[in-house]
């Protein structure tokens, strides 16, 4: 799999990159997260108000780059600036899977939207690029959203992942065993930490396997 990101981004956020990630995981149902799920739960409560998460760095600097590219960030919220909301109002983590449960509570620690998708519902490459008004997108949950000029994850049949919200297609479903894994990042800090702690939290929640990092070209 080749994983591209379009110039038509890079020329209004040259700082943007994807961290990607392949490997072989074990679905299993919530409990297993439950008490670190909890933990983030209370956490995020008690030492935020919504106006302050507007205001954590890396929170902060996502928005502005859905300024820069022309997005109202606070119409189309981010996921990671959802979660963090969603847990501030105290209505807690949906929990579904521990794929997807493992795959928020690694968003709301590293402060970054992530993806966790299913690899094998992925068709040939994937090209990172600015939605278009022309852009069918169905969210999980949410309907038709609107992607134009927001970073869209395509393949051969067409848009399957954004920024904002994922699509049905690429959902985990009970049949999931290979994962592709993205973490959206909007500049380059702490890059590194942010490699270990998403290796680390599918290691101990999902017994990954044959792990592999994607290389991601910036054309």
């Amino acid at each position: 799999m080749i994983i591209e990101i379009e110039r038509e981004i890079l020329n209004k956020l040259p700082s943007f990159n994807v961290l990607a990630y392949s490997m072989d995981v074990e679905l299993k149902d919530s409990s297993i997260i439950e008490d670190e799920i909890k933990k983030y739960e209370s956490m995020i409560k008690e030492e935020y108000s919504l106006e302050e998460v507007l205001n954590i760095p890396l929170i902060k600097e996502a928005r502005d780059s859905y300024k820069a590219l022309g997005k109202d960030p606070s119409r189309y919220r981010l996921a990671v600036e959802s979660l963090y909301r969603r847990l501030v109002k105290g209505y807690g983590l949906y929990r579904i899977n521990n794929l997807v449960d493992a795959g928020n509570i690694l968003s709301i620690k590293l402060a970054r939207s992530t993806a966790i998708l299913d690899y094998e519902k992925i068709v040939g490459d994937v090209h990172i690029r600015l939605g278009k008004e022309s852009d069918l997108y169905f969210g999980i949950g949410r309907g038709q959203i609107n992607v134009s000029n927001i970073p869209v994850y395509v393949d051969e049949v067409g848009p399957f992942g954004s920024t904002t919200s994922d699509t049905a297609r690429t959902m985990i479903r009970p049949t999931t065993k290979k994962i592709l894994v993205f973490v959206i990042c909007f500049s380059e800090s702490e890059i590194d930490k942010d490699k270990k702690e998403t290796i680390d939290i599918f290691k101990k929640y999902a017994n990954a396997k044959n792990i592999s990092e994607l290389e991601v070209i910036k054309r």
